[in-house]
């Protein structure tokens, strides 16, 4: 099962990172990635709209064939109005998770990408509360033992 961990509210940091505008091979480097530099800002690639995003911190495994993995940050937003098919950050009777919302006739459930966990139907009695639409997620990909 993967779960949730919030960490905090985005703010706006206004600060650009060099960009390259160009695809990187990932076998042997281009030599015209030289002169493609321009200025990206993170607010904007990941759209974040303050206050209304935050980072949550995924533990588990139930998300990993929708590429989300144990120790992954995800940017969260609580402006998007959630739809079937949007990966959400839900908290079901007070346990919070991270899943894929869907509809079963009139019914939500909450859905792993993973073929060991079954779904979670959202029963009549259930209090269900979206926290927010996950638009990105971030991976380390530094390890260290």
């Amino acid at each position: 099962m993967s779960n949730a961990q919030i960490l905090s509210e985005l703010h706006t940091n206004c600060t650009h990172l060099p960009f390259f505008e160009a695809h990187i091979p990932a076998g042997f480097p281009s030599p015209a990635l030289d002169h493609m530099e321009h200025k990206l800002s993170l607010d904007e690639l990941l759209d974040i709209n303050t206050p209304h995003t935050y980072v949550a911190l995924v533990s588990g495994e139930s998300m990993n064939g929708a590429g989300i993995f144990d120790g992954d940050y995800l940017i969260v937003s609580r402006a998007l109005e959630a739809k079937p098919g949007d990966i959400v950050v839900a908290c079901l009777n007070g346990d919070v998770f991270v899943k894929r919302l869907g509809r079963h006739h009139k019914s939500y459930v909450l859905q792993s990408e993973h073929p060991d966990y079954a779904p979670r139907y959202v029963l009549d009695d259930d209090e269900l509360m979206i926290w927010g639409v996950v638009s990105h997620s971030l991976r380390n990909h530094r390890h260290h033992a």
